[in-house]
Order: structure tokens, then C-alpha cells, then sequence
């Protein structure tokens, strides 16, 4: 199976949002914010199954930073300190594809759990 390649990155830090363009004519533009709360980190996914941790209050979260990692992917520095998530091309075009699926979730167990965005 073919991976889509990003073709164009462009981080809008008025909107805080990263918009990715991929050679398969997708393009994505994603919050800053829900980049940030579906991190690759280990500090957002765990170590493990069912570790994964809910991060509130990153309403306003923006990128400082993009950095190529080889080929392959980039880590996105955000002005609230993270930077230890690896977004392969493949995640970020996973990221864009499921938005309309991950970030009503993720809205919804905040408010399931009582937390906020700010």
C-alpha cells in the first residue's frame, strides 16, 4: 500500500492551526489544539493499552516549531513545553482523515469527565 506524502506544510499561527497537503490531493487543516491532545508522545499515548491520558486546558496551545525527522515525519514544538511527539506522514494524514471522528470524542469524554478546553 501506497502512504500519502505531504507536499505542503504551513503552520497559521493566527488561527493556530497546521494545514497539510498530501500528494494524494488531500489536504487537512488541523487545530493546533488537537494535535496536541493526540500527541505520539508517550506522555499522551501511555506505555501501554489503556494508559492513554486525557489532557484538558490545551484550547489555546500553539506551534512554536516544526522540524523535519529525516524523511519521514516531524516533531511539533508547542509553546506549552511539549515536544517529544514524533508525527510521522502517515499519522498526520491519519490525524486529518478521522478529525471529523477523534475530536467530537475527545470533546465529548472532557465533558464526560467534567474538564475544560481552557
Amino acid at each position: 500500500m501506497n502512504h500519502p506524502r505531504p507536499t505542503d506544510i504551513v503552520l497559521h499561527r493566527a488561527s493556530h492551526a497546521l494545514e497539510v497537503a498530501f500528494d494524494s490531493g488531500e489536504r487537512f487543516t488541523l487545530p493546533c489544539e488537537y494535535l496536541r491532545v493526540e500527541s505520539p508522545s508517550a506522555e499522551v499515548q501511555g506505555h501501554g493499552p489503556g494508559q492513554r491520558v486525557l489532557l484538558p486546558g490545551k484550547k489555546h496551545v500553539n506551534i512554536d516549531a516544526i522540524e523535519p525527522v529525516g524523511n519521514y515525519a516531524v516533531i511539533l514544538r508547542f509553546d506549552d513545553g511539549h515536544a517529544t511527539g514524533i508525527y510521522s506522514w502517515s499519522l498526520l494524514h491519519q490525524l486529518g482523515r478521522e478529525y471529523e471522528r477523534r475530536w467530537p470524542a475527545y470533546l465529548a469524554e472532557l465533558e464526560k469527565r467534567g474538564l475544560s478546553r481552557e
